[in-house]
């Protein structure tokens, strides 16, 4: 609500039908959800790859510790972050057709509106994200960060539909809040990531099945109905 309520409330249309109004309303926040889905899908491929690397345990502490970065470092800095990744350029576009769909209310605008601003720097969005590496497979971190954006359907939707639907001031305490609740959550995925042997919570993950090991003894022989026969 504190992140993104200012372009909610500001949103075009509202001299229009009733329907397009709401439904106007509706499919800018389906656009955000896209927009979510397919960067979790995106993280996914790449929590898949690192977990085919063996980093399967560490996978869940870089979550975590990503996530406990994310709350040290402000969120003025976020920017300057994108800059140095070469992003800049890139977010510029984004803000640039922002700005021209923005102006137009019609549906196919809105949903418009709706996936280009899950594009723009968000803290919240970025947490979620470092969350969504240690999801199983590219389909469950998608599915991760939709959840994620159905999560702030509720609230972001009543805020476009009605501007006055939370006070300024719980808006605040809302946002203050957010860092509590990020390391708690980095917390339990810096567990998870320990192996503790705590079921559900942290879990023990077994190794990996790989070769014999240089210098083993040879494969025992396996008895078939027509003999035996040396394992491969």
């Amino acid at each position: 609500m504190g992140m993104c309520g200012a372009i909610a409330l500001a949103l075009p249309g509202a001299g229009g039908a009733s329907w397009r109004y709401v439904a106007g309303r509706v499919l800018y926040n389906l656009g955000r959800l896209t927009t979510y889905a397919a960067l979790g899908a995106a993280a996914g491929l790449l929590g898949q790859s690192l977990r085919l690397a063996g980093w399967q345990q560490s996978l869940s502490l870089l979550s975590g510790g990503l996530i406990l970065l994310l709350v040290a470092v402000p969120e003025r800095y976020l920017g300057g972050a994108a800059s140095m990744l070469g992003l800049a350029g890139l977010l510029g576009q984004v803000k640039s057709k922002l700005v021209y769909f923005y102006a137009r209310p019609s549906l196919g605008a809105f949903y418009t509106t709706g996936l280009l601003n899950g594009l723009l720097p968000c803290g919240l969005v970025y947490l979620a994200l470092a969350g969504a590496l240690s999801a199983p497979g590219v389909a469950g971190a998608a599915g991760y960060m939709a959840l994620f954006g159905l999560g702030t359907l509720p609230l972001m939707l009543g805020l476009s539909l009605t501007g006055r639907l939370v006070p300024g001031a719980w808006r605040g305490r809302m946002r203050r809040a957010v860092p509590v609740l990020a390391t708690v959550l980095a917390g339990l995925f810096i567990v998870r990531g320990l192996g503790l042997g705590i079921p559900y919570l942290s879990p023990r993950l077994g190794r990996v099945a790989t070769g014999p090991k240089a210098g083993a003894p040879p494969p025992a022989t396996v008895r078939y109905c027509h003999g035996p026969v040396a394992a491969q």
